[in-house]
């Protein structure tokens, strides 16, 4: 998000990272395939996490997903970043809630600009009239 505002296409999973996908490599599910402890991945995460504030400058990182669960395991390693790194307080379920609200928002104000405004249609009723 940057100033509120939901930037479109930006997967940071397909950054290149350390000469691989980022996912590929600094995912949950990275981990899980290499057994890779929770302080290692910490640290890799730091990493990370480093190269994506280089880029983009964040205010703070939210971490969410299933992997917050377990963030007291990990997040005592990030520490490289100049933005705070917190766990989503929604956990595994920030992501569908805010996909939810996001489509619930867009719904209002698509209702909302079909909505006739009365003034114009006033304003409309008399110019026809006249």
């Amino acid at each position: 998000m940057h100033d509120g505002v939901l930037v479109p296409n930006s997967e940071l999973g397909h950054l290149e990272f350390e000469g691989e996908v980022a996912e590929q490599k600094a995912s949950a599910a990275a981990r899980e395939r290499v057994d890779m402890p929770w302080d290692e991945y910490g640290r890799l995460l730091d990493r990370y996490l480093t190269h994506v504030e280089r880029l983009f400058s964040p205010s703070q990182f939210i971490i969410g997903g299933g992997i917050s669960k377990r963030s007291e395991d990990f997040l005592p390693h990030v520490t490289s970043t100049r933005a705070p790194v917190v766990p989503a307080q929604l956990k595994n379920n920030a992501g569908i809630v805010g996909a939810a609200l996001f489509g619930a928002e867009q719904r209002a104000l698509a209702r909302r600009s079909a909505a006739v405004d009365p003034q114009q249609e006033a304003a409309e009723k008399i110019s026809a009239d006249a």
